[in-house]
């Protein structure tokens, strides 16, 4: 499954650009072009990670997604992504796990993504908190009920699946065994000589 990042950003050259670039390196990415867009999307599907620039339609709207990232029950790694580098704690006490300062070199930017995530869900594990990664659609309470369903259907075919193999391969095992065939070529050599 591909990991998916929200990223949020209201220069739309850095939305293509940088969607772009994680695309190719393997990730899904989804886009908003503001922080409003961006809330509203952390609602409606499940990130790995989120992205955010920090000043969009107003000074505030970065924070506004980091919150929102907070709050969501997939707990989702969150960057602040800047031109305006900030000390170190106040990014931290907006609740971003990481300050990624545009522009950046493509393999300084990747490397910082690729190693978050990392840190991300192993310290999500070590708290004992499962992260967007294993809590995607198809672990819901309706799709496990049908994937138990499902195997418990599989169960109660597989006696009769193999009930007809075993009969399938007994056949052959009979069609192909030497004693019957030696016994058919036989009976014909014997009626052959009896008429002669």
């Amino acid at each position: 499954m591909k990991r998916r990042i929200l990223l949020v950003d209201d220069e739309v050259a850095v939305l293509l650009t940088m969607k772009a670039i994680l695309e190719i390196s393997g990730f899904e990415v989804d886009t908003a072009a503001s922080g409003r867009e961006g809330k509203s999307k952390l609602h409606t599907r499940e990130y790995q990670m989120v992205i955010t620039d920090m000043r969009m339609e107003n000074d505030e709207a970065g924070v506004e997604v980091i919150r929102a990232a907070r709050s969501a029950q997939y707990h989702p790694a969150v960057a602040l992504l800047t031109a305006f580098p900030v000390a170190d704690e106040d990014w931290q006490e907006m609740g971003a796990d990481k300050m990624l300062v545009k522009p950046m070199h493509v393999r300084i930017l990747l490397e910082q993504i690729e190693h978050l995530l990392t840190s991300h869900e192993a310290k999500l594990a070590a708290m004992g908190i499962s992260s967007g990664a294993t809590t995607s659609a198809a672990k819901t309470p309706a799709k496990k009920a049908a994937r138990t369903t499902a195997k418990s259907k599989k169960a109660t075919k597989a006696p009769s699946v193999r009930k007809k193999a075993a009969k399938k391969t007994a056949k052959v095992i009979a069609k192909k065994s030497p004693a019957k065939k030696s016994s058919a070529k036989k009976a014909p050599l014997k009626a052959v000589r009896k008429r002669v």
